[in-house]
């Protein structure tokens, strides 16, 4: 009988589909049942190959080796992930197999990861894919029972091999230049330059800042204040002198309300969540790193099914969807959201203008609950936030607006006007969704007249001045960004370009790269010490800032990746060549790599020690990660590095705040703030012991392993002064 072979992109999605499709017998690197077989990959399990299996003089990291522009690019097979490629291949060429379906993720890279295995594999066969946007059982059914031919993704596998061919290309040959050119483990991409740029203008931004001194003057009325505002509106005044005048002036006096406006506004729940936007609600709201979000949604999405697909820039569904609703308002009928999803559910036909429209949905639709009735008691407490965000989101779009009576008073005193303003709340709408909550808006108010509850007033009437109050404030420099306030920035960098035209074509492409790269973006400029936290705040060290200034200038731009993002969407529709768009990479990449070569700026290491390397003898570089301090020898070749302190989730047993992990080998211990000492050892010996036993020493120490880099780049840079060194 012959059978049809799927393939997912990881294990523990493939043994999910397994499990749907009675596939139980085990076999090496897959399941078998009656009529499939699932394998699965791990990620990627073929690459783009190196620059020495091109050419072997590429091996050798040298300007004059540079640039490297290969006619023809090759793939490779990953040499960690050979045995299960060996075992796809295997279960591809049994002659039981006639048929394969592709059920990696459904989107531009799921797509690439199938497809160069597909080639490497030597699959002739008919092949179709499996496209859905939630892993229940209910959705893989439906999906095997909708399958699709896989030539209708052909253009969407183009695209995402024309975008991993010119990051190659550009991202490659830019990281040698700039590492051989200035002596210096230095990376550039299309993507990471300019979020790097992002970072380092807005420190200087803050660096050229100079504050001054305002002054607000505030009048106290019977049941109501009023702000001063000049005759432009503007309520700060940078002359003392004439707010203290007025001040003066006005005590005791009577004014006229010249205006007393009452107006009758709505404001619409807000759409639902795509992946942007929720790694930025589970910044704000739980600091959560952006990968840390996705890796929570993946686990709601692939473990528990409660999730539907996270990689989307969609925050809208499309009618064919709209038929699920209320089995997915049932599936959240738990805990909290029970009587609200209940009293949506009888509202029948239930709100949903602010939650459908189908111009908006692409690849996928918005991040919502799945059909799936969950278990809370087994999430994490991390999933369960993620979780709540998603469930409460999902509510509240699917609610009227939220209604009120806005009142808006101008007071005029001796030629002087005073405003003031005030709401009154008819109807919550969807912010039920939100009772134990404290949204953003509540929180942003204007510094300089602040909703209050106004009296029963009418205009014409006079008023009092009881009191008049100069107030002094100082200007602040723009906030630096936190990751949440990265994210928006990634997401739309057009408010920071001047031009028209460019700005209008990152509007479009939905800014600095697709929304799921852009968490691992942020952790290649953590790994590559290009960026430091400040509390929540991010700040670039000096090796960020030096390599903005270092990098060509077009891949500083953020125009760059928004036009390559627009162009590999014509190829993802068919409108446009692949080959067209590598051939321009790889003139794009020589122009580069002559920019740098023909530079005279200079590096300077200014974290460097005067502690040698145990290894080569050169000084060791100081540098922050996430967690910590390390030493890092600048010799890539060398790799030598130690840890010096790292923050652990070690508790204290006076003030039960988190320890640092300080030294190396024997002489490690345990330092806390509030001046509690402990050595490891002893630490090892007392968790041994007490309740928690030896699993929580395991968890406890398991952050102790020294901080890698995870950029492909940053992997090539070991190669690098191989014959410097001989």
């Amino acid at each position: 009988m012959a059978k049809t072979l799927v393939l997912a992109e990881k294990p523990s999605v493939g043994k999910e589909i397994a499990r749907v499709l009675g596939c139980r017998r085990a076999l090496d690197g897959g399941l078998e049942g009656e009529r499939y077989v699932v394998t699965w990959a791990l990620g990627h399990l073929v690459e783009l190959a190196p620059p020495e299996d091109y050419d072997k003089t590429w091996t050798k990291w040298d300007l004059l080796t540079l640039p490297m522009l290969p006619e023809q690019m090759k793939t490779v097979v990953i040499r960690e992930s050979s045995r299960q490629f060996r075992a796809v291949q295997a279960l591809m060429r049994r002659g039981d197999v006639s048929e394969l379906v592709i059920a990696t993720d459904s989107g531009r890279e799921g797509e690439l990861v199938a497809r160069w295995i597909m080639e490497k594999a030597g699959w002739k066969k008919p092949a179709k894919r499996l496209w859905i946007s939630s892993q229940t059982d209910k959705a893989i059914r439906e999906g095997f029972q909708n399958l699709r031919p896989a030539q209708a993704y052909d253009d969407l596998y183009h695209s995402a091999r024309a975008r991993s061919e010119a990051d190659w290309l550009v991202g490659l040959n830019v990281t040698r230049a700039l590492t051989c050119k200035y002596g210096a483990q230095l990376s550039a991409g299309r993507v990471q330059t300019p979020t790097l740029a992002l970072i380092v203008d807005r420190e200087e931004e803050i660096r050229r800042f100079v504050p001054k001194e305002f002054y607000t003057l505030q009048v106290k009325c019977q049941g109501f204040s009023a702000i001063w505002r000049d005759k432009n509106g503007q309520a700060r005044t940078f002359d003392r002198a004439q707010a203290e005048r007025l001040a003066a002036a006005l005590g005791g006096k009577t004014g006229v309300l010249t205006e007393v406006r009452r107006t009758y506004r709505q404001t619409p729940p807000p759409a639902a969540y795509d992946l942007t936007e929720l790694q930025r609600d589970a910044n704000k709201k739980y600091a959560y790193s952006a990968k840390e979000t996705l890796s929570l949604m993946q686990s709601l999405y692939e473990r528990h099914k409660l999730l539907t697909y996270p990689r989307t820039d969609s925050r809208y569904i499309s009618d064919d969807v709209t038929a699920t609703l209320p089995e997915r308002l049932k599936s959240v009928m738990v805990d909290e959201y029970r009587d609200l999803a209940r009293a949506i559910l009888m509202k029948r036909p239930l709100q949903t203008r602010f939650l459908v429209n189908d111009a908006k949905v692409t690849d996928h639709h918005a991040i919502i609950p799945t059909e799936e009735q969950p278990d809370l008691y087994r999430l994490t407490g991390p999933e369960r936030n993620i979780y709540d965000l998603v469930v409460r989101r999902f509510l509240a779009v699917l609610l009227p607006p939220c209604e009120y009576e806005e009142t808006k008073l101008t007071l005029t005193v001796d030629g002087q006007t005073f405003t003031a303003r005030g709401k009154i709340r008819k109807e919550p709408g969807w912010r039920q969704a939100y009772s134990r909550f404290t949204l953003e808006e509540d929180e942003e108010t204007d510094e300089d007249e602040r909703e209050q509850s106004l009296p029963a007033i009418r205009q014409g009437d006079r008023v009092q001045i009881l009191s008049a109050l100069v107030n002094t404030g100082r200007t602040s420099p723009p906030k630096r960004y936190t990751e949440a306030t990265l994210l928006t920035a990634m997401e739309h960098p057009q408010v920071q370009v001047q031009d028209r035209e460019q700005s209008k074509i990152l509007e479009e492409t939905g800014g600095l790269g697709p929304p799921a790269p852009r968490a691992d973006i942020i952790e290649k400029l953590f790994s590559a010490f290009y960026v430091e936290r400040r509390g929540k705040e991010l700040g670039p060290t000096s090796k960020g800032v030096q390599v903005v200034g270092l990098a060509p200038e077009e891949l500083r731009s953020a125009t760059l990746t928004a036009q390559w993002e627009r162009r590999l969407g014509e190829i993802a529709q068919g409108r446009e060549q692949e080959g067209a768009f590598v051939d321009e990479m790889r003139q794009f990449a020589a122009r580069l790599v002559a920019q740098v070569k023909a530079s005279d700026a200079a590096y300077r290491h200014d974290n460097q020690t005067r502690t040698p390397c145990p290894d080569c003898g050169k000084y060791l570089l100081r540098v922050k990660t996430k967690r910590g301090e390390m030493l890092v020898c600048p010799d890539r070749e060398c790799g030598y590095r130690r840890s010096v302190k790292q923050t652990t989730n070690a508790r204290c047993p006076n003030c039960h705040k988190r320890m640092e992990l300080r030294g190396e080998g024997e002489k490690q211990l345990f330092a806390c703030v509030c001046g509690y000492r402990e050595k490891l050892s002893d630490f090892k010996k007392r968790r041994e012991t007490g309740a928690a036993g030896k699993r929580d020493v395991q968890r406890y120490l398991a952050g102790q392993q020294e901080e890698k880099g995870t950029s492909a780049m940053a992997e090539q840079l070991k190669k690098w002064l191989e014959q410097n060194q001989k």
